[in-house]
């Protein structure tokens, strides 16, 4: 079982366990996470799961893809141009057992 903790600011971390093989961003909705809205289920056509990983995870994550980047462009908190990602295009699993993040302030 995988761990993510979601960080906000002032209020205290939510640590979630996570299957293999599952988003973030599934399993943020699946465990109501406060600010993971996940509109568009997990297509990366929304930008609602936004998060800002934190530095020591960041060599872990793959690349971003063409459709991630393009919607890290529309997010309302705005983009760090090295922690932002969306949230459904990470995967828990070989090679990325745990992950933290901080969640923005707002999504929509």
């Amino acid at each position: 079982m995988q761990k993510a903790t979601f960080h906000y600011g002032g209020t205290p971390a939510e640590v979630v366990e996570v299957d293999a093989d599952v988003s973030l961003m599934r399993a943020a909705v699946t465990n109501g996470v406060a600010g993971i809205v996940g509109e568009c289920g997990g297509q990366a056509m929304c930008a609602t799961c936004h998060v800002y990983v934190r530095e020591q995870y960041l060599d872990a994550l793959p690349a971003i893809g063409a459709d991630e980047d393009e919607m890290l462009d529309c997010t309302v908190a705005p983009r760090d141009p090295v922690r932002s990602r969306l949230a459904c295009q990470l995967t828990l699993g070989p090679g990325l057992d745990e992950i933290e993040v901080d969640v923005p302030e707002q999504q929509v």
